[in-house]
């Protein structure tokens, strides 16, 4: 443990070089899932861990869970080396899994109660009922896990994964599965975590919600990372935008003076015209659709999103 009165670390997480490379069955090759992985995730910080099925995310997941043993590199957790120092290590991160892995025959409450066991959490300090009502499952308290729901089961793995307080807690996939509602209640719950100074790790796939509450994302494709940014400067990696524009007369397709230009007709009428804003302006295109013959009725510019950034770095564009 951090010895009272001790500076709190820079980094929650800090990979140097982490590889990892999983034996092949029979006579399949080796396969390297982790290619020199560094990573230093801020204390404090709402981090965005994305990338494809298969990139690496879930091995670089358990590697700091102590579910993996890494081949090569290190890894520290709240400054404590994973291998070094794994007791420490581990009991400074709380993991949220993806997998819906439970004792059905175990009530939240005892599931709880059991997690605290295993992390060592003296009886007086437990807060058992605190947390299964801060996730909504107190009136669940003793119920069977089998009884709940989809997203009850995924709150109750919220909960076990803080019965010992962890400075630094990593959600992979956490909304998976679940309804709208019960997704709001899940990050309401979430935000009020990170403001108390929780780290917050988050791998999904649903990519609005990485651009929306993430201040920093880091893309791995392969096993290794491509691209770990504030997230206001990742979305800036794409140097384009659409034009919009909505006829006073319906088209029948993009007039052909703008044959030289990015431009399709949506289903619902409007020409949208995609540039690069450093080589052309709006005002440039305005002349050019006018010049086409084109009334214009209303017109809009839409930014790029952080799907369109992921689709572009992972497809290699």
């Amino acid at each position: 443990m951090r010895e009272p009165g001790a500076p709190l670390p820079d980094l929650a997480i800090e990979a140097r070089g982490l590889e990892k490379t999983y034996r092949g069955a029979g006579k399949s090759p080796p396969k390297q899932a982790l290619k020199g992985i560094d990573l230093a995730i801020p204390r404090g910080s709402f981090f965005g861990l994305l990338g494809p099925n298969g990139a690496g995310k879930s091995t670089f997941i358990n590697i700091l869970g102590g579910l993996v043993v890494k081949t090569g590199g290190q890894a520290s957790i709240w400054g404590f080396d994973i291998t070094a120092d794994p007791r420490n290590a581990r009991g400074a991160i709380g993991i949220v899994p993806q997998e819906l892995n439970m004792d059905p025959f175990f009530t939240p409450y005892e599931s709880l109660e059991m997690q605290a066991g295993f992390y060592g959490v003296p009886k007086a300090e437990r807060r058992t009922d605190e947390i299964l009502d801060a996730v909504g499952l107190l009136d669940k308290r003793d119920a069977y896990s089998r009884t709940l729901s989809g997203g009850m089961k995924r709150r109750l793995l919220v909960a076990k994964a803080l019965v010992h307080t962890p400075p630094v807690v990593v959600l992979d996939e956490p909304t998976a599965g679940v309804d709208v509602d019960l997704r709001k209640q899940l990050w309401a719950y979430i935000k009020t975590l990170h403001a108390r100074g929780v780290t917050i790790v988050l791998t999904t796939h649903y990519l609005e919600e990485a651009q929306e509450l993430c201040d920093t994302i880091a893309i791995i494709n392969h096993g290794a990372v491509i691209a770990c940014e504030p997230t206001p400067q990742i979305l800036r990696r794409l140097d384009k935008r659409t034009l919009v524009i909505v006829p006073q007369t319906a088209l029948e397709a993009p007039p052909p003076a703008l044959a030289d230009l990015d431009a399709v007709l949506r289903k619902d009428g409007a020409l949208a015209i995609t540039y690069g804003s450093g080589a052309r302006t709006v005002e440039g295109l305005l002349d050019r659709v006018k010049a086409a013959g084109v009334a214009i009725k209303d017109l809009s510019t839409e930014e790029p999103d952080l799907e369109d950034v992921f689709v572009a770095l992972t497809s290699g564009q």
